[in-house]
């Protein structure tokens, strides 16, 4: 294992060294100067194989991102924060890119996340301050879905939402729990997963992130180092963006994985976010706060019963343990939002007596609560 790890250390510190090379040799070219050897030191990862590195080019911090093409699709990087910039969303400026060997240097944002903010409030319970951060988050998303310009993004189509949630199958039942699915199980799933894409493929159409989350939106910085909340937020981590249905951003925002609201905060913030995106021409006049709500609901649940295998998949494929944690509140959103709709009774009755105890048992044996 040891001799492995050092394996893999070597290449990762083969790659920076040959991102900085190349970075320094990009940057000369591009603005006419060399900013000398760069020195760059690691960020870490996220949930995917990108690694990310910042340095001081010239006199401003850049970020370096290593992201090997083998693992990352770039040109769909690359092709998202085009149009997204072009709809007004605030994205880091590629500054250069090289995407046959997988770098980039693109513009720093920080390190004030949306996240650690929001914990922060919730604790002080200084709501003026979460509706000011979701307020500004909720502007930058229907600047983008109210974009008219054509768009090169793939769609969300049925192929490719219930392939997410037949994850839930593959690495939340199976690969975790160890969980035989029976013939009536699967039949059941098989009902759910259509439903929730129907009600997917019904909605208004739109532009859609796909991560529109607290750790992916990033509070502004001014030269002088200081933060401003009343600003939209900096957008990360969009390169799978795609098509597809109009409340996904919504609910990954407002139902997010890593921080929860009460009920009623929520279903005003669907409300009012509804109301705006009508008078945007987002969605038709005629398209209720109801019927966001229920849109709202239907695409939550797809997006975190696809969570759940992910989370799984990531801590047992890629060795990235601390997304256990994460899973209770996940599965309490499933339990709980399915329960509010009488078709997916069958569904919530099995996932609450079924998957939901033996997956907090696990959990519970693993020292996670």
């Amino acid at each position: 294992m040891n001799t492995v790890k050092a394996d893999v250390d070597a290449i990762q510190a083969r790659r920076q060294e040959q991102l900085e090379n190349w970075a320094r040799q990009a940057i000369t070219e591009r603005d006419g100067r060399d900013p000398g050897p760069l020195h760059a030191h690691s960020l870490g990862g996220d949930a995917s194989f990108r690694r990310y590195f910042r340095c001081s080019i010239l006199a401003v911090t850049r970020l370096l991102v290593d992201a090997p093409p083998d693992r990352e699709d770039n040109p769909a990087f690359v092709r998202a924060a085009a149009e997204f910039s072009r709809a007004g969303m605030r994205t880091p400026e590629i500054l250069a890119q090289n995407l046959e060997q997988g770098f980039l240097v693109v513009e720093d944002f920080g390190d004030q996340l949306y996240w650690p903010a929001l914990l922060e409030a919730q604790r002080d319970g200084d709501m003026e301050r979460v509706e000011k951060l979701y307020g500004q988050a909720m502007l930058a998303l229907l600047d983008l879905q109210a974009d008219q310009h054509a768009s090169e993004l793939p769609p969300y189509d049925r192929g490719r939402l219930e392939q997410e949630m037949r994850l839930f199958d593959d690495w939340f039942c199976a690969e975790m729990l160890n969980w035989p699915i029976s013939d009536s199980e699967r039949t059941l799933l098989q009902k759910t997963r259509q439903l929730l894409c129907d009600a997917a493929l019904q909605q208004p159409q739109v532009r859609v992130h796909r991560d529109y989350h607290s750790r992916n939106l990033m509070i502004p910085i001014d030269a002088e180092g200081v933060h401003h909340e009343d600003q939209p937020p900096g957008v990360i981590d969009f390169q799978d963006a795609v098509i597809g249905p109009v409340t996904y951003d919504l609910v990954s925002l407002l139902r997010d994985c890593y921080v929860a609201w009460p009920a009623a905060d929520v279903r005003r913030w669907v409300n009012s976010y509804a109301q705006l995106a009508r008078q945007r021409g987002v969605v038709p006049a005629e398209y209720t706060d109801a019927d966001m709500q229920r849109d709202f609901d239907l695409m939550g649940l797809q997006r975190h019963i696809k969570v759940l295998g992910i989370f799984c998949r990531l801590a047992l494929r890629d060795g990235k343990q601390r997304y256990l944690a994460d899973l209770p509140l996940v599965m309490h959103y499933v339990s709980t939002v399915a329960a509010e709709h009488a078709e997916l009774a069958e569904f919530v009755d099995w996932f609450r007596r079924g998957p939901m105890p033996a997956m907090q048992q696990k959990l519970s044996d693993l020292g996670i609560s």
